[in-house]
């Protein structure tokens, strides 16, 4: 199968982030994309949807109406069920049916794939590399899991682009256990740590990743799990200097919303916050230097770095606030949000809604000692109920259970079940120099809830 046998093709669910991006791409190189999804109403503005239209991607209300005799192949996400009535019109007219991780797995067997896993920093670390390439002339696409600001700022969604070059920059998710269907020419593991899966499970997964990998793997010899997949040390890197790796970063300093680090005696400089955001950094330069791009002009590219859409991204200043929006989502992704943020200011009120019952139960000692551990004496946490995408969960965890679990830690922490009430609630808790973190992923109300939050403090 080749993605070159398909011209007509319907995303069901197409504003989704991960299909949105792939329903541009193919659009980008002349197919004809269309797609559904729940989101669009009839009559109603969506901004998602024309975002698409403008990009050539005819939108439908997901009544079946955009499925016809002429379409070749319908794609779909792993949350869209077989009993969809327009999976079923799709089985009736016979049509191909494929998974975004399928589809996505034949573009990158179209081109020289760069494929970025980890159970943290893959956006980050895509975005960081599709900007050395775009500065060193290469001309590279990307198909990302979230909008590249600089893409953003020209009216796009930003999670895709089509360039001219050879190479294609893509995220390989292990949630899903997709990742084991690529065969990048290099593939790149970020760390391992507890999220979807328990440890045996990734370990595996990444595993067949590494094997999969035509040519050159990197891996993160700092992350403990992650080293224990490495093929070559003179491939990889590391932020200890204790630990052998072919590249490494030094000398890290903080200030503000600025970052400055060392990589083999050539200084960079970013806009950006947190230790992990060298490391992200880091593993860039790992992978570019393998295509003859010099550390001179990664350190150019990433001095312009932009970053990506809620990833610490600031919202705004407002009186003796910093709000600050992530997608930190698992235990490792949401104690590093709040450490990136403690230099910026005395005092750090992180705000958390934990997403899906399974996944927060599975998980709720991790991130009880992961928050726990990251909090100063100062700083609070704060969280409201668990984000409920509907189905057949089973309702058995609340989020101030694992809110109890930190009080009993000795730790700041308070529960606002409704999000809506959560300024009111916690602005007698500014001291008039904090930031305001809020992180949270899955719910697409997340960044609306953001301006919301920046309006009210």
């Amino acid at each position: 199968m080749n993605i070159s046998n398909f011209n007509n093709i319907f995303f069901i669910g197409v504003a989704g982030t991960g299909m949105s991006a792939i329903a541009q791409y193919l659009s980008g190189i002349g197919k004809n994309v269309s797609g559904s999804d729940r989101y669009f109403v009839q009559g109603e503005p969506n901004e998602t949807r024309t975002k698409l239209e403008a990009e050539g991607i005819k939108c439908f209300v997901q009544d079946g109406s955009g499925i016809t005799v002429e379409t070749d192949l319908v794609v779909v996400s792993t949350a869209i069920e077989d009993t969809v009535f327009e999976v079923q019109k799709a089985k009736e007219l016979n049509i191909p049916i494929l998974r975004r991780s399928a589809v996505l797995a034949l573009i990158a067997d179209s081109k020289k794939a760069i494929a970025v896993g980890g159970t943290s920093g893959k956006s980050t670390t895509s975005a960081m590399i599709f900007d050395i390439l775009e500065q060193s002339g290469l001309e590279p696409s990307i198909i990302s899991g979230a909008g590249l600001t600089s893409i953003i700022r020209k009216g796009k969604i930003g999670n895709a682009k089509v360039g001219k070059g050879d190479w294609l920059v893509i995220e390989a998710d292990e949630s899903d256990g997709s990742i084991v269907q690529y065969h990048p020419e290099i593939g790149l593991l970020l760390n391992i740590d507890k999220d979807h899966q328990e440890i045996d499970e990734l370990m595996q997964l990444f595993g067949t990743f590494r094997d999969n990998t035509k040519d050159i793997f990197i891996t993160n010899r700092s992350n403990k799990l992650a080293s224990q997949i490495s093929t070559n040390a003179a491939n990889d890197f590391a932020v200890d200097d204790a630990i052998e790796a072919g590249f490494k970063a030094t000398n890290f300093s903080q200030n503000g919303f600025e970052i400055n680090f060392e990589i083999a005696g050539t200084p960079f400089k970013m806009q950006t916050v947190g230790r992990h955001n060298m490391e992200n950094a880091l593993a860039a330069i790992a992978v570019v230097s393998r295509l003859g791009v010099s550390n001179e002009t990664a350190a150019a590219a990433l001095a312009n770095y932009e970053g990506i859409y809620r990833r610490h991204q600031v919202i705004g200043q407002k009186n003796g606030v910093i709000l600050i929006d992530d997608y930190a989502h698992n235990p490792a992704k949401c104690a590093a949000s709040i450490l990136a943020c403690q230099p910026v200011a005395p005092k750090v009120i992180a705000w958390f809604q934990p997403h899906g019952y399974k996944p927060t139960r599975f998980l709720r000692a991790d991130f009880v000692s992961e928050i726990a551990a990251a909090l100063r004496e100062q700083d609070e946490i704060w969280m409201s109920e668990i984000f409920y995408a509907g189905g057949t969960a089973v309702k058995d965890i609340s989020a101030n259970d694992l809110i109890e679990d930190l009080r009993l830690l000795g730790k700041k922490a308070y529960f606002v079940e409704d999000r809506n009430q959560f300024v009111d609630a916690v602005k007698p808790h500014f001291t008039g120099n904090d930031v305001l973190l809020l992180m949270g992923a899955r719910d697409p109300g997340l960044d609306k809830f953001a301006g919301e939050v920046f309006a009210k403090i």
